[in-house]
């Protein structure tokens, strides 16, 4: 659920598939990424080849579909089509789509990376995140396991409710007036 951006490490994602076709024999693996593949269509300047050339190799015999820009209104469409949000980033400030898969009620896989364990806590698991065998082990766990499945979406659901942007705002706005009042008092 982003503009590709080379820390957010796909190539360890679509190393895993294979993996995860490979144990899923019945079921079929189907990854959707909401960007494009193509340097210059995604905002920076951040250069796609490296990951599309592999997409390409496995297209073949994997189904990885290039939604590009989804609306923010209809992004709850996505998520709620899905089993499992994945993020396999080794670099990250806030992860906003944590949230939204969370509230959304999806499980989470997450690179095991401090800002992913803050924002999800017991409401993921993790991975190391240059590992596409541990990644697709995470998403073998939920696929075999109900319980955990259910567990995680559970917990995300919890977790989503500790993030409200009204909060964000007014707390920000009680700092800056702290600062201004402390400012005004030195003066």
């Amino acid at each position: 659920m982003s503009h590709y951006n080379y820390y957010r490490n796909f190539e360890t994602l679509f190393r895993a598939l294979p993996i995860l076709s490979s144990r899923l024999k019945r079921k079929k693996v189907k990854l959707f990424l909401t960007c494009r593949l193509h340097s210059g269509a995604n905002p920076g300047t951040y250069r796609a080849e490296s990951a599309a050339s592999l997409a390409n190799d496995l297209r073949g015999s994997q189904d990885i579909v290039e939604l590009g820009t989804i609306p923010y209104r209809s992004l709850h469409h996505l998520y709620r089509a899905c089993h499992v949000y994945v993020t396999p980033a080794y670099a990250e400030s806030f992860a906003h789509p944590l949230i939204e898969a969370m509230s959304s009620g999806l499980p989470v896989v997450a690179s095991d990376l401090p800002v992913h364990r803050e924002i999800c806590a017991d409401a993921a698991i993790y991975f190391p995140r240059f590992s596409p065998e541990a990644l697709a082990e995470r998403i073998l766990q939920i696929e075999e396991s109900p319980e955990l499945a259910g567990k995680l979406s559970h917990n995300g659901l919890r977790r989503a409710h500790n993030f409200s942007w009204s909060e964000h705002v007014e707390g920000l706005i009680s700092l800056a007036k702290q600062l201004a009042r402390s400012k005004n008092g030195r003066n």
